[in-house]
């Protein structure tokens, strides 16, 4: 198809729901996604069939063709027949490296459905878990494809029978994953099967691949794919001929993942948390172009030529050229000045795009991903923030060596917090140094050491500094009182530890971290008392904020709504610093239980109630016993068994814990938890001491006690850090 055609075409299933696919390719890292979107590409004729698979089209950033791996999400829009009719399919290939697991978790927004890579060799593995867990978070419902089939032939030398047990135990591990981590109603349902067609095998090196349908079709058998591949390259071109990679998996996607009418149903209520039964929620669920404008920013990029592009999944109504739009959490009105679709690197003008696509826009300066779009004579709730499963748990501190450099490592980090959501930039306001917090030392590297160097920015990074969190072992004996500057108002305020469930239910993403309760929520207070709450405390709850939550329990207490707001200023202020190291405060119920405040407004203004509220609470919580937690990653270890004892080394080296081993074919599997403060250097440590043969994974971050004995180092050593004199 000529690019004018493709262009019209695409133009033309944009306006029809039904035969649209917003779908994202997902797995761990090197298990193919990279590739077969490049496959997918070239059979839709997007890149040249002799580049598949060699150029890593979606692989656009010089870094990332350099360390042979996807940083950034990539997207494309490629047109594929299926019996009768062409299907416009929206692609996201995403990174498979946990660092930029970021970046995933913002892709699972703009899509409905996945594509899951394994590597048939590998099997499942700790990121496979991960992803599959995003996209169920997200209510985007899985497909499987298990690449790199042809090894399995060539190198283990499997027999039919062997492959298909080796393929069995693959499905059953996902499978158990849908049922783990998908919600009752969906879970069953979306259970991959291999006599429907829900997983495809192949080789997306080779070009190639099977499905149970299709072979029952063609009538191919298993012998036949392995014969053929035994005859090298040429017989390995007759099959690609027979058994198209692109034909299969295409197919697999257009009947089995839904188009953005049925997605819509099910997802809106998932994702948006305004009233289900007003009218821009009616026109979400039907993905009415036109309805109101309802739209998210998944990502934001530089584009060299227009600015930042900003990519947007339309849930309702449209968006043309030239039109104005509201940014909900910016509380701005911009106008588009382009909107287009993707492909590849280039963007494709388009003059108006309705509701179901994944469009790029360019003109939304001041648009940050997760953002809401809407019209601005009809502005709506902003979407469920969208948040990554894991937290930042590593910190660096930046700052320029000439100061004339100033203002353009401001505007710097300022634009990369608006992009990538999952690293926080924070300002040490005594030492003025710039504190940047990340998923890994790579993923600070990667998003902000490397480009600082290459905008020519000449900066001094500190050693990596973990992210503790403070907590309460008990409930404060007796209400603390705080008194404002100017004696005339005192609040009482009583910290607890927040109930476990709760506590777990916030950290699995089953329960919202950060709410604001504006009015009765008897939905949230049903949850919270499922959840073990307190049946009349769960009507108290003003605010959620970082997985600790405020209640007001005063009774009759005057003006106290109007100093409201402010007390819940204070509650954020006293959880962001802790009172031991002045570190993020987890798992505390705070109580205002009694407040008395002066007649006269003037009297009870911000300057009076924040100080006395924020130090009444810290006092609480030392009254309840303050403790520091340490985050911990659990890993997966893989190493030659002959080389085992060096990996178990650096384990215990450094305070971690083995939780698990198990061993396959010469490779012992290590599931292990280590303090992230142990862990710098880690990588290349286990690389020296296993002759370079070991590897690992993160599976999960837990936040554990430190030990007694460490406590008042680590704590001491914080508060030099940061010039805390108290």
């Amino acid at each position: 198809m000529a690019a004018k055609d493709v262009t019209s075409v695409i133009r033309d299933l944009m306006r029809k729901p039904e035969q649209i696919r917003n779908i994202g390719i997902v797995a761990h890292i090197d298990h193919g996604k990279t590739t077969l979107t490049d496959n997918l590409l070239a059979g839709a004729g997007m890149i040249s069939e002799e580049l598949a698979g060699k150029q890593l089209a979606m692989d656009f950033v010089e870094q990332e063709q350099e360390r042979g791996i996807t940083i950034y999400a990539a997207n494309v829009s490629m047109v594929h027949k299926w019996g009768e009719s062409d299907y416009l399919i929206n692609l996201i290939d995403t990174p498979g490296h946990v660092d930029f697991g970021g970046d995933v978790t913002r892709a699972m927004r703009a899509v409905d459905g996945v594509v899951v890579v394994i590597d048939a060799v590998e099997a499942v593995m700790p990121q496979t878990e991960t992803v599959v867990r995003q996209a169920l978070k997200e209510r985007v419902r899985p497909i499987l494809f298990v690449n790199k089939v042809d090894r399995l032939i060539k190198e283990l030398k499997l027999t039919p029978e062997q492959m298909q047990e080796r393929f069995k135990r693959i499905i059953d591990e996902v499978n158990v994953l849908i049922r783990k981590y998908g919600e009752k109603e969906f879970a069953e349902k979306w259970i991959v099967n291999v006599n429907d067609g829900s997983i495809a095998f192949g080789s997306a090196v080779r070009n190639w691949a099977i499905s149970i349908p299709y072979m029952q079709k063609t009538k191919m058998t298993f012998k036949d794919i392995i014969d053929l591949t035994n005859k090298g390259p040429e017989g390995e071109k007759e099959l690609a001929k027979k058994s198209p990679l692109h034909t299969i998996v295409l197919d697999m996607v257009i009947k089995h993942l839904p188009n953005p009418l049925q997605a819509q149903g099910y997802r809106i209520a998932k994702i948006w948390p305004g009233e289900s039964d007003s009218e821009v929620a009616k026109q979400m669920s039907k993905c009415d172009p036109d309805g109101k404008l309802a739209g998210i920013v998944t990502k934001l990029y530089p584009d060299p030529h227009a600015g930042y592009v900003a990519t947007v999944r339309i849930f309702s109504g449209k968006m043309k050229t030239g039109q104005e739009v509201y940014l909900v959490g910016a509380d701005k009105t911009q106008k588009i000045q382009q909107v287009s679709v993707y492909k590849g690197q280039q963007r494709i003008g388009m003059e108006e795009v309705d509701a179901g696509n994944i469009v790029g826009i360019v003109g939304l300066k001041e648009a940050f991903s997760g953002e809401t779009i809407c019209d601005p004579q009809d502005v709506i709730p902003g979407f469920e923030s969208i948040t990554h499963i894991f937290e930042p748990v590593v910190v660096k501190a930046i700052e320029p060596k000439k100061p004339q450099q100033l203002a353009k490592l401001i505007e710097f980090l300022k634009r990369v917090a608006k992009e990538d959501p999952t690293l926080r930039v924070k300002i040490n306001e005594d030492t003025g140094e710039y504190l940047v917090s990340g998923l890994g030392e790579l993923h600070i590297d990667a998003k902000i050491e490397r480009p600082l160097k290459e905008e020519g920015l000449d900066v001094s990074v500190s050693p990596p500094i973990v992210i503790y969190r403070e907590s309460i072992r008990n409930v404060t004996p007796e209400a603390i009182e705080g008194k404002s500057p100017n004696k005339h108002n005192r609040f009482y305020i009583i910290s607890e530890p927040l109930e476990g469930k709760v506590h777990q239910a916030m950290i699995r993403g089953e329960f919202p971290s950060n709410i604001e309760v504006k009015k009765k929520d008897v939905e949230l207070q049903n949850k919270l008392v499922d959840l073990g709450f307190d049946r009349e405390e769960s009507k108290k709850v003003k605010q959620v904020h970082n997985r600790n939550i405020f209640l007001d329990m005063t009774r009759g207490v005057h003006a106290i709504l109007e100093v409201m707001e402010m007390v819940k200023q204070s509650f954020r202020e006293a959880m962001d610093e802790g009172p031991l190291a002045r570190e993020p405060c987890d798992s505390i119920k705070v109580k205002l239980v009694d407040a008395k405040l002066h007649e006269d407004a003037i009297h009870r203004g911000p300057a009076q109630v924040i100080p006395a509220v924020r130090s009444a609470v810290r006092d609480s919580m030392i009254s309840a016993k303050t403790y520091m937690l340490e985050p911990k990653q659990i890993i997966r270890i893989d190493v030659p068994t002959d080389q085992l004892s060096g990996a178990m080394k650096e384990v215990q080296n450094r305070r971690g814990q083995i939780l698990e081993m198990k061993e396959e074919r010469g490779v012992t599997s290590i599931t292990s938890k280590l303090p992230v403060a142990e862990m710098f250097g880690f990588n290349s440590s286990l690389k020296s001491s296993t002759s370079g043969q070991g590897f690992y994974w993160l599976i999960d971050v837990v936040y554990e006690p430190l030990p007694k004995d460490l406590e008042t180092k680590v704590v001491t050593q914080i508060k030099q850090r940061k010039g805390i004199t108290d």
